[in-house]
C-alpha cells in the first residue's frame, strides 16, 4: 500500500491538489495510508469515518430515505457520500467507501466483500462496485484501500 500512497502524495503535491475521504467499512484505513506519508499534510484535507447510518445522515447529509430504500451499502449511498463530502471538504478529489467487510452482515443480495468506492473530481464521478472474494475482514479492508488508491492514481 505505501508505494501507492507515496506516489499519490507526490503527485497531489506536484499538482497542488487536495483529497478527502468518507470511509465506512475501512474505518479510516485509507486516511491512515495517506497520513503515514511524510508531507501528506499539504494534500490531505479530511477523513471522516461515517461508520453508522446515523453518521452518514448527520455528517454527510445522505437522506435517511436513500439509506432506507437502497441500504447503506449501495451505489446510491456511495454516490451521495462522495458528492456531499466534496461540498463539505472543498477538496479537489473526494473518495467515499461503503461496504460489508464481514465476516458477518452479508446477505444473498449483498454478500460479505461487496464494497462501493466513489470518486469525485470536479464534475467527474466514478462509482465502482467491487466484490472482494476473501471472507477475511482485514483483507477485504486492505483490498478496498488498495482499490481506492488505484482509482485516485488513475485520476491523476
Amino acid at each position: 500500500m505505501s508505494n501507492l500512497s507515496l506516489k499519490i502524495v507526490k503527485l497531489l503535491t506536484k499538482k497542488k491538489l487536495t483529497v478527502s475521504f468518507a470511509e465506512s467499512c475501512t474505518g479510516g484505513l485509507l486516511a491512515s495510508s495517506i497520513t503515514s506519508i511524510s508531507g501528506s499534510s499539504k494534500v490531505f484535507n479530511m477523513g471522516l469515518v461515517t461508520y453508522s447510518n446515523n453518521a452518514k445522515v448527520k455528517l454527510l447529509k445522505v437522506p435517511k430515505k436513500t439509506i432506507t430504500k437502497y441500504g447503506a451499502v449501495s451505489y446510491e449511498t456511495c454516490l451521495l457520500m462522495a458528492k456531499n463530502l466534496s461540498k463539505i471538504s472543498k477538496s479537489n478529489i473526494s473518495i467515499s467507501i461503503t461496504g460489508i467487510a464481514g465476516p458477518n452482515g452479508g446477505t444473498k443480495e449483498k454478500p460479505v466483500g461487496l464494497v462501493y468506492i466513489g470518486l469525485k473530481k470536479g464534475s467527474k464521478i466514478i462509482i465502482k462496485k467491487n466484490l472482494f472474494k476473501s471472507k477475511n475482514r482485514v483483507s477485504i479492508q486492505k483490498a478496498t484501500v488498495n482499490q481506492a488508491l488505484k482509482m485516485i492514481l488513475n485520476t491523476l
